[in-house]
């Protein structure tokens, strides 16, 4: 998923740099390559996907011509904010995996048994 959104995000930015040199597409062209090369790094993902969503709808804004692919390219983004970068990137190396702990309902730690029960309501 990191491979697929930084390469449309590249694709995005050489097209907006080699198309002309205002200042509002030499900004998006940045702002898809900063969050391009985060990506593919898998390094702070929350906020490079973040970014590359606000890159896509922005050229979604702009270029209106596929709008379709801008919108699923920012739901791709928003799913790598959601899922995190994954076990081959720099923020696992960096920061680790975190653990999520859900209790029961009932907010005691009691764990079901070999039975599979658990223990019996109050």
């Amino acid at each position: 998923m990191r491979v697929t959104a930084s390469t449309c995000l590249t694709l995005y930015a050489t097209g907006a740099l080699f198309s002309d040199a205002t200042t509002a597409s030499t900004g998006f062209a940045l702002l898809s390559l900063a969050a391009a090369l985060l990506l593919l790094a898998g390094l702070w993902t929350p906020v490079a996907g973040v970014l590359a969503a606000i890159a896509a709808g922005w050229h979604g804004i702009a270029l209106p011509l596929d709008v379709r692919a801008d919108a699923l390219l920012g739901m791709l983004c928003i799913a790598l904010v959601l899922l995190g970068p994954g076990a081959w990137s720099a923020d696992a190396r960096l920061f680790g995996w975190k653990r999520l702990e859900i209790q029961n309902g009932s907010g005691s730690d009691s764990t079901p048994g070999p039975g599979g029960g658990g223990s019996p309501p109050v």
